[in-house]
């Protein structure tokens, strides 16, 4: 088994709602078209002989003449779904309804707190019914199908979840709320006590959606795990997968084995809101809008291909382009590259592949060495727009490289590099300085933007930092506030009245600001300055304050991956260690050592004998780098950069190793704060 087999998988899954698709309309929710966009997107239904695609929302209804529809959902079919469906369907003249969801049976049977195991799927028969009752016709066809359309493949090593891309790991805030409903004798120490029964209803519903779907790739693969899992949530998830009634049979006759490793997001938050990828598509998925709808992919301004005159409502006008070329080798090519290279060798790629295009095309290119600008890769662009055929035929490449010039020549560019200055100056200064000492090096910055102090030297206009790089900035500190040196006694008073003074200052800036970005839209839930009040603001950026003080103790339970600091040694500066790094280090020791921080999980009461014996006789536990694939779960996100950097540690350590990485979201820096500070971990939306 291959871990082609594996991105192939979601294709595989989406043919079986291919096959119910001619002639009807398809009713499609956010979260599954999100993950056919990496499939495909909405040609391959129209292609397969769908008459139509709509939002799945009360508002749509079909025509007399369009008889038939089909339904794919990522949610229960209970609640807001089953009301939205009924509308649908009242509003419309169905004789034929099919109904997807990417839900399995055994938790649907969970959520109407059936826990025997049952013969057939009776909650989907019974909705059959219910749809022949809204159609009016008990002899009219319904049907209703589970099926996994979980997973995109963004590339050849990365599949996402979209439907799980709100899933993150808890915090401290959350102990407290778990802690709140609970008997005083039987509350949690940390998060490390939490097991599966104390989480709410539906987190436990959709971690077992979660493993459920896990449990559809390896039975499609015939693939037998070994699960590993560091940090709280993994190790659930990973228990889960372990205890998932199909599993057991499955790892008794499949024939190929893999290594599965489930990694906490908040294990290492630096490295999510860092600036240090030196990435290209971090940079594209930080300064482009995102498409409507979409957790991962933007939108690429295309009105430089057309002669369309450039106007206030020229937007609207014309559809934008996207990451996503899934029908063009050439463009999937360009991306792979962009995605796991270094910014500057992904960029000379991008033109590399643009000048190549055109010549092939005998458009009349000028060719030019040295440094690649926006205006040059424009230039080449430009070129295609004399030819409607080239232009059709290298739609893709050209996507990504306008996707190119419109990132490198983004106004916000330059506070990229300004953000990765001051990170490298507060990583140096955590060497030599306690906490609130470091800390207070944010305040001058914290100065409402445009304002006549702004010439704070690395402040210029340009890079000068907005409210969005304020918070990055304090999460990647308080991630490393066990780095600094140890305090005096009298520095808890201090730390108070300086978080006091940060919270004002902080208040202040985002009060001021002109427009909001969508982080802001996200944090106060306003859409436009004009509703935010000074309360409002400040009660939100107390909040905040309130998760960022438990950030450092993330990693508190691990015995030896407990930092991702290394100090100066006189010699060289500060540096930030990946702890992807120290994983992957650890799994491919030559040695084979046992890395006691990542957990054995599938192994049950084999385990526990083994655990017994391995006091008086030598035993032979498995190992992550046995098996010839390595799967990463990273829980809560991975980094684009962070791709390169698994590429990498396999190539120089472990060749012949495939590794494929899994993760809810591929992240850019603005996401964590969000995930941290506005997304209800406790609370998801699987349409209870």
């Amino acid at each position: 088994v291959s871990a082609s087999d594996f991105t192939h998988f979601p294709v595989q899954m989406w043919e079986k709602v291919l096959s119910k698709v001619k002639k009807a309309v398809v009713f499609m929710d956010d979260k599954c078209a999100e993950a056919l966009h990496w499939c495909g997107g909405a040609a391959v239904l129209l292609e397969a002989g769908a008459r139509n695609l709509k939002e799945f929302s009360s508002f749509e209804a079909c025509a007399v003449n369009e008889p038939k529809a089909v339904f794919v959902v990522s949610t229960l079919l209970k609640g807001r779904t089953v009301d939205v469906i009924k509308d649908i369907i009242s509003l419309s003249h169905f004789q034929y309804c099919v109904v997807f969801t990417t839900v399995a049976h055994s938790v649907h049977l969970l959520a109407n707190k059936v826990t025997t195991e049952m013969e057939g799927s009776p909650v989907f028969e019974q909705f059959e019914e219910k749809l022949c009752e809204w159609m009016g016709n008990m002899n009219y066809t319904a049907e209703v199908l589970h099926v996994p359309v979980v997973f995109a493949p963004v590339s050849q090593q990365l599949l996402l979840t979209p439907t799980f891309a709100h899933l993150f790991p808890l915090l401290s805030p959350d102990l407290e709320s778990l802690n709140e409903k609970r008997p005083e004798k039987k509350r949690f120490g940390s998060l490390v006590d939490v097991d599966m029964h104390s989480l709410p209803v539906g987190l436990q519903l959709e971690i077992k959606s979660l493993a459920s779907a896990l449990n559809s790739l390896f039975e499609a693969t015939g693939t037998r795990e070994e699960s590993f899992a560091v940090g709280p949530m993994s190790r659930i998830i990973a228990g889960e997968l372990a205890n998932h009634p199909h599993a057991k049979n499955r790892r008794k006759i499949a024939p190929n084995k893999a290594s599965i490793i489930f990694v906490d997001r908040t294990m290492d938050l630096t490295g999510a809101v860092g600036h240090h990828g030196d990435n290209l598509v971090e940079k594209i998925l930080t300064v482009l809008k995102h498409l409507p709808g979409h957790v991962t992919d933007v939108q690429v301004d295309m009105l430089e291909l057309t002669s369309v005159q450039r106007t206030p409502h020229s937007q609207s006008t014309l559809a934008p382009g996207c990451l996503a070329q899934t029908q063009s080798p050439a463009a999937q090519s360009l991306w792979e590259a962009m995605l796991t290279n270094k910014h500057k060798e992904g960029v000379m790629e991008v033109r590399r592949q643009l000048v190549e295009t055109a010549s092939k095309e005998k458009l009349p290119i000028k060719m030019s060495m040295g440094r690649v600008t926006p205006e040059q890769l424009r230039s080449y662009m430009q070129l295609f727009r004399s030819s409607w055929g080239a232009l059709e035929s290298h739609c893709g490449v050209l996507q990504l490289g306008l996707a190119t010039a419109q990132t490198l020549g983004h106004p916000s560019l330059p506070r990229w590099d300004a953000c990765l200055a001051f990170e490298r100056l507060l990583l140096q200064a955590l060497g030599d300085s306690d906490f609130p000492v470091v800390l207070r090096q944010l305040l001058p910055l914290m100065k409402p933007r445009g304002g006549e102090d702004s010439t704070l030297g690395w402040r210029s206009r340009e890079d000068e930092c907005g409210p969005d790089e304020l918070i990055l900035l304090l999460v990647y500190l308080y991630s490393l506030a066990d780095e600094a040196q140890p305090a005096d006694q009298d520095t808890q008073g201090t730390l108070e009245k300086l978080e006091r003074e940060l919270i004002g200052a902080l208040t202040l800036v985002i009060t001021r600001e002109t427009e909001l970005s969508p982080l802001l839209q996200k944090l106060t839930g306003c859409a436009n300055p004009e509703e935010l009040t000074t309360e409002r603001v400040h009660s939100t950026v107390e909040e905040m304050f309130k998760t960022l003080r438990g950030l450092s103790h993330t990693r508190d339970h691990l015995k030896q991956l407990r930092s991702v600091y290394t100090p100066s040694d006189g010699v060289h500066q500060a540096t930030y260690r990946p702890f992807l790094r120290q994983i992957l280090e650890e799994v491919f020791h030559p040695e084979r050592l046992e890395c006691p921080d990542i957990e054995h999980m599938s192994g049950g009461l084999t385990d526990l004998l083994k655990t017994g014996f391995s006091m008086f006789m030598k035993v032979s536990r498995p190992h992550p780098s046995d098996n010839p694939l390595l799967f990463l779960f990273l829980v809560g996100g991975v980094t684009p950069s962070e791709l390169r950097l698994i590429k990498e540690i396999v190539t120089t350590h472990k060749p012949g190793t495939q590794v494929l990485v899994l993760s809810t979201r591929l992240l850019r820096p603005t996401d964590i704060p969000q995930l941290l500070f506005t997304t209800q971990r406790l609370l998801p939306d699987i349409g209870i």
